[in-house]
This record gives structure tokens, sequence and C-alpha cells, in this order.
């Protein structure tokens, strides 16, 4: 019996010790289980998202790139539409993120879509959300890097009808809705989306950022907002297997020129590495009309604080502790 008694307790050590280590290494293990069932199913549905833009002689814009660079700053033009078959595709959301994998910090520059500048290759000012609309993501891209004065690395493109059928994949989605949101403007599609819901299906969230009778930076937010609340779904363990699935059904929701290696290879970085740490930062402008159309003049002091923050981000030599902060309009959250 003692014999016994001694085994049963040399066998509780070693499961303790076990499931310890197991915790400790818990991120670790997340890994090696996403190497061994999930890697090679992700790698082939981003590659079918795999979209590098081509110049006007039809070649890339840059050669794909043999070795992933993790630990250098780079920066991402990340679009977000919510273009119907009916619509002319336009870019409702426009951001500019700066990703510092070593520190584990992402900043994102929001540019509102009525912002009134040069649409680089049309030659003239407009909206900015119409250089998707003239010439996709290219014309896109050279317009904000224009609008900035810095260069874009990578894009993403996120159509939001896509991320409708993700969301009820997913069993729905929560969302921060303290009030009713009444879209009822004559010549705007009609929907109410009730408040304080546990949760939301892919139809309420896709009204949730279509909603457009508030201002622009409030539909901004909402959007953003609604990013960070279905990246938190899909990270529930419960969710990650489904992750393969998800890609699958945005299909041509999602389109990047960053390598489907290049990606998987940076989230497990993230993964293993310290909570991610996003800043946030939007550009303001001020309304007027030009012919009887609304637009958003930048504020140049906003402008200048972007550049500004953007060159102490992309520098790889600026201290993690020394990054330049947003103001006062800046929205910090950690995100796991």
């Amino acid at each position: 019996m003692k014999k016994r008694t001694k085994i049963y307790i040399s066998l509780a050590v070693i499961l303790v010790l076990v499931a310890g280590s197991a915790f400790a290494f818990r991120k670790q293990l997340a890994v090696m289980a996403f190497d061994l069932f999930l890697s090679k199913r992700v790698e082939n549905s981003l590659q079918k998202s795999y979209q590098p833009l081509e110049s006007k002689d039809n070649t890339p814009t840059k050669p794909a790139e043999p070795v992933v660079y993790q630990n250098k700053p780079f920066s991402v033009m990340l679009l977000g539409s919510d273009q119907r078959k009916d619509e002319p595709a336009r870019s409702d959301t426009l951001i500019y993120a700066v990703v510092r994998p070593k520190d584990s910090k992402v900043l994102l520059i929001s540019i509102p879509r009525d912002t009134y500048t040069e649409i680089i290759g049309k030659g003239k000012k407009d909206k900015i959300t119409h250089a998707y609309a003239f010439g996709g993501q290219q014309m896109s891209k050279d317009t904000m890097e224009a609008f900035l004065d810095h260069e874009v690395d990578y894009y993403a493109t996120i159509n939001f009808q896509g991320l409708k059928d993700a969301v009820n994949a997913l069993g729905g989605v929560e969302l921060p809705i303290q009030k009713d949101i009444v879209n009822k403007g004559r010549d705007h599609e009609k929907f109410t989306v009730k408040a304080n819901k546990p949760i939301y299906t892919g139809e309420e969230a896709l009204n949730y950022v279509r909603y457009r009778e508030d201002s622009d930076f409030n539909r901004t937010k909402r959007q953003q907002v609604f990013l960070d609340a279905i990246a938190n779904r899909m990270l529930h363990l419960d969710q990650i297997s489904k992750i393969p699935d998800l890609l699958d059904i945005m299909g041509n929701n999602f389109q990047t020129d960053m390598q489907p290696k290049f990606i998987i290879d940076l989230a497990k970085q993230v993964l293993t590495g310290t909570e991610a740490q996003i800043s946030s930062y939007t550009i303001m402008g001020e309304g007027m009309k030009i012919d009887g159309i609304y637009y958003d003049e930048p504020i140049k002091k906003d402008v200048d604080k972007a550049k500004e923050l953007i060159d102490s981000w992309k520098n790889p030599d600026t201290p993690s502790d020394q990054l330049m902060s947003p103001d006062d309009k800046a929205e910090d959250s950690t995100v796991k």
C-alpha cells in the first residue's frame, strides 16, 4: 500500500510538472501545433490572396523576397472596402500601418475617406477614397505615399462583404453598441442595428460599419472596432482551427502582396512574443464644399504630426521606449 501511495504521489508530481511546463510554454506549444496541423493549409489559402501589384508595363512593382525580414519595421497600406455588386469600388477605410515586429508594436494612422488630396495618376484633387475607384490598389498606394511623404512597403485589401460570411462562420461577433443604430436617410439603405445584444450576425456587423449618418471620423472608428472585434473572435482557442476555412470563405475579398510565408512567420513571431500594443492616430479635416460636393480639407498640423510619427516608428534605430507617441486623439490598446 505504501509503495502504491508513493507511486501515485510521484505520478501526481510528474503530472503537475508537465502541466506547469505546458502552461509556461503554451505559446511555443501552440506554434508547434500550428506547424503540424494548420500551417500548410493556411499557406495554401493565403496563396489565393497573394496579388502583387503591377506597374504600367505589367511587371511586379517589386520582386518576390526570398527571405522575410521580421526585425526591421515595415509599413502596410490597409484598405477596407464595402463594395457591393451595384456599386463602384471605393476604399472606405484607409490606414497607413507601421509594424515593429521586434518590439511587438503597431502604429495605425487613419485617413478619413473624404480627405481632399491630389490623386496621383489622375492629375486632379479629389476625395482620397476615389483613388481606389480610379486605379485600384496601385493608385491608392501612390496617392497615400504622396500624401504622407513615405513609402508603402505592402498593401492589404479587405472587402467587408467577405467578412460578413466570415462573421457568420464564427458564430457572430461582439460589438460595443450602446444605442440603436438607425440608417434612415432618404438616399441610404434602411436598416436598424439594436443595441446591447450579446452577439451580432454578419449582416448586423456589416450594417454597423456601413452606417453613414454621422461623421466620417466616427465611421472610421467603427470600422476599426469591428476589425479588432473579429480578430479577437478568430483568436479564441475554439476558433483557431477555422482560420483556413475562413480564409477560403473570404476568397477574393482579401488581397495582399505580402507573401504567405511572410504572414505566417510574422504571426508565429507575434504569438510567441509579448502582447502587441497598437497605437492609433487619425488625421482630422475641416469640412468644405466644392460645387456642392462635401470634402474634408486635411488639417496641416495633423498631417505633419502623422509624418513625424512615421519617421520615428519606421526608423529601426529608434528605441522602443523612445518612440514618438500620438497625442490626445490616440487610442492605445493591447491586443492578445
